[in-house]
């Protein structure tokens, strides 16, 4: 049986996969452990709970919050909060755990269970572990007074998140119309109101969430819809998030995206010329555009390179201390300012940016080109020896030669999929079309099953 955590919680199809008994007894485990670790050691233990519109996270929260007061946690319930509001209200409201129901860009069927520990940091391996290994224990339970107490704080928490969001730009927005897609997900109140509250004129579109239209043909997984709204609205330009608002991506005002690569190079520049990106460091995943590593190193922006996953990135930045770190999916990190990714809080930085140099987003992306890529998904072969096997080595080491300094070769076995990912990136797209087809006809003569 496989690890129950994955990169990013425990997540599956709602009432499934993640059901209310697992729900509950995932709380009660997590309370246990950390009972043991003495987190709750001189004090009453509190827990703040919140989650996105999906149906599921209706009876998913009453579980979790069950769960908990039954093993004698206060449990403040926020409603429907992004992931990095329940981040930053775990961290500045110094509770004990945090818990978000969401599955993010996910479906709507599906619904995930992810903890924050004290100070808004997510859990690490070795203590979701911990709570696997101890759920459905026989345990003493608590009875009178020390059980838990459950109390609702829906529009306080929203406010102060919203608050600590706006006071993060260094220039208001006045003079900028932005569009905005909610994917009708747990920002669609709170993204608006802070970009409101910092000065924008804005227009909103997927902000009305009805538990089953999350993530539903809008948002960063498809911005379609924002794309011709910031055309139709003569904007300067707009930000799509996704269902937890942990992400976000960019359209400028002639109708182009802004990928999440693009929005990191215009951060990256905007911090060092403050004197705020540490270590003059950005960290990006092994995804990440070579055009991205190129503009950073012309501007003087040293790039550091991880595994995929915003875990990854995090785990980069804490143990160097650099202050920007994300993906090209958009999932950006401003350490700064907030302990996980957060869609709102990087759209009002690149708004702030825009206004501040009063040029165009277009402008400004303009300065991290992207080379064509091509990826490659090569299946019916033995992933495990990709990055074994001599024949495969020598060409990519072949490709990677004819490149040069602008080109890249990236491939490695898909961790979630039977498939060996061929990745190409090239000055021209003729060329990485035909070396990601050259690379992935070697993959699959040499790796066949």
């Amino acid at each position: 049986m496989g690890r129950l955590f994955g990169t990013d919680g425990v997540r599956g199809v709602a009432n499934r996969d993640v059901t209310a008994e697992l729900a509950l007894d995932l709380s009660v485990a997590a309370a246990h452990v950390l009972a043991a670790s003495g987190a709750f050691a001189g004090h009453r233990p509190r827990a703040v709970i919140g989650r996105d519109p999906r149906a599921s996270g209706e009876f998913l929260s009453a579980a979790v919050a069950a769960g908990l007061a039954s093993a004698g946690v206060d449990v403040v319930n926020l409603g429907v909060i992004p992931t990095p509001g329940v981040a930053h209200l775990t961290g500045t409201r110094e509770v004990d755990l945090g818990v978000m129901l969401s599955a993010s860009h996910n479906p709507m069927p599906d619904n995930g269970i992810k903890f924050f520990a004290r100070g808004g940091h997510k859990l690490p391996d070795d203590v979701e572990d911990a709570i696997e290994a101890r759920m459905r224990e026989p345990w003493e339970r608590p009875t009178g007074a020390a059980v838990g107490r459950i109390t609702q704080d829906v529009g306080a928490a929203g406010e102060q998140y919203v608050e600590h969001l706006v006071s993060t730009i260094p220039a208001g927005l006045d003079a900028l119309r932005i569009v905005i897609d909610a994917a009708n997900g747990a920002a669609s109140e709170v993204a608006p109101a802070a970009l409101r509250a910092a000065g924008a004129d804005v227009v909103v579109i997927n902000a009305s969430p009805d538990g089953r239209n999350i993530n539903e043909k809008c948002g960063s997984t498809h911005p379609e819809q924002l794309q011709a709204a910031v055309v139709a609205a003569q904007a300067h330009l707009g930000v799509a998030l996704d269902g937890d608002a942990d992400r976000c991506l960019a359209v400028d005002g002639e109708g182009h995206l802004v990928d999440g690569d693009q929005i990191m190079g215009i951060l990256a520049v905007a911090l060092r010329e403050r004197g705020e990106l540490a270590h003059d460091t950005l960290v990006t995943t092994v995804m990440s555009n070579l055009g991205l590593q190129l503009a950073m190193a012309d501007a003087g922006v040293r790039t550091v390179q991880t595994g995929v996953g915003d875990r990854y990135v995090l785990e980069e930045m804490r143990s160097g201390g650099f202050t920007l770190g994300g993906e090209q999916s958009g999932h950006l990190i401003l350490a700064r300012h907030s302990t996980t990714g957060d869609g709102t809080l990087t759209a009002l930085q690149l708004a702030s940016r825009v206004a501040a140099t009063g040029r165009s987003l277009a402008d400004l992306a303009a300065q991290v080109p992207r080379l064509p890529q091509v990826l490659v998904n090569v299946s019916g072969v033995d992933r495990t020896r990709a990055g074994a096997d001599e024949g495969v080595l020598a060409a990519v080491a072949a490709a990677e030669a004819e490149l040069g300094r602008e080109g890249r070769v990236l491939l490695r076995p898909s961790g979630t999929e039977p498939v060996v990912r061929v990745m190409v990136e090239a000055a021209e797209q003729e060329v990485a079309d035909r070396m990601a087809g050259r690379l992935a006809e070697v993959v699959q003569a040499r790796l066949a099953l």
